[in-house]
């Protein structure tokens, strides 16, 4: 029962693949599939284990002893069982109502990661740089998460920069668009340039920019960080942001004379 419930779930996973491009519907299809088969085999086994033991009769005779005389040994066996009870309940909250699916982006913990698998009792989040965070199911009914591909891949970068208040932004909004066409990672839905905010000593410029996945939207970001600041560095680099003094020379107090003279005028 344990290899057909395998064998089924296997051929589902094999007519989802989520090789495409849009694999929303994929992803979710081997999430539910991954999950409620583990939850069915482990039911499968215990329920074989059970109908195993009653068939021998010393079996159900200790079986029934130890029900009898179970008292805090089965208190203590209880509470023992709360994390496997609960993981399992959390499995299959997340079967159905899926908070999260294979290869979502998300931020757990302060990592950013891809879930890479979804077992019994832990989720694997495979972070950027290689590592991989172990997760209890729990924690993902339990707590807070960023889920950035919960309905659709596309997201919104943003990229800041700070200027000189005489900054011309026309030519800016013109190198952005530029920057964005050139690009294999915008998907043409959205750059726009923005003045969020005006300190005392510069303008802070928001670039908004759209791609289809989250790491087309990090290589997006990076890529027009970096060439608008080369495209200020060449075409303005005036109006980059500087710290101004201001010297005052009437109001600065007169030299005293050396050696008690009297103040000369410098020879012309």
């Amino acid at each position: 029962m344990s290899n057909a419930v395998r064998g089924v779930a296997q051929g589902v996973i094999d007519t989802n693949p989520t090789s495409t491009a849009d694999n929303l519907h994929a992803r979710r299809i081997q999430t539910q599939t991954r999950v409620l088969a583990r939850t069915l085999q482990g039911l499968v086994l215990l329920i074989g284990l059970s109908l195993m033991l009653m068939t021998f009769p010393q079996a159900r005779q200790i079986g029934t002893s130890l029900l009898a005389s179970a008292g805090l040994a089965g208190l203590v066996a209880g509470f023992a069982a709360r994390p496997v009870l609960g993981n399992l309940i959390a499995g299959l909250q997340i079967g159905l109502s899926q908070p999260i699916r294979l290869d979502d982006v998300v931020i757990v913990e302060g990592e950013w990661g891809v879930i890479e698998e979804i077992t019994g009792t832990y989720v694997v989040v495979r972070i950027w740089d290689q590592r991989r965070l172990v997760v209890p199911l729990q924690y993902w009914i339990e707590k807070p998460f960023q889920n950035w591909t919960r309905t659709t891949s596309e997201l919104i970068g943003t990229v800041f920069l700070w200027v000189d208040y005489r900054t011309p932004l026309a030519p800016l909004r013109e190198e952005l668009q530029r920057i964005c066409e050139a690009s294999p990672h915008w998907d043409k839905r959205l750059n726009l340039l923005q003045v969020t905010e005006a300190g005392e000593r510069a303008l802070q410029l928001r670039c908004l920019v759209t791609a289809g996945s989250a790491g087309a939207a990090w290589d997006l970001r990076c890529e027009v960080r970096e060439k608008l600041v080369d495209f200020l560095q060449r075409a303005y680099p005036q109006y980059l942001p500087r710290l101004r003094a201001e010297l005052d020379m009437a109001s600065a107090p007169a030299a005293a004379p050396a050696h008690g003279g009297e103040a000369r005028e410098p020879t012309r």
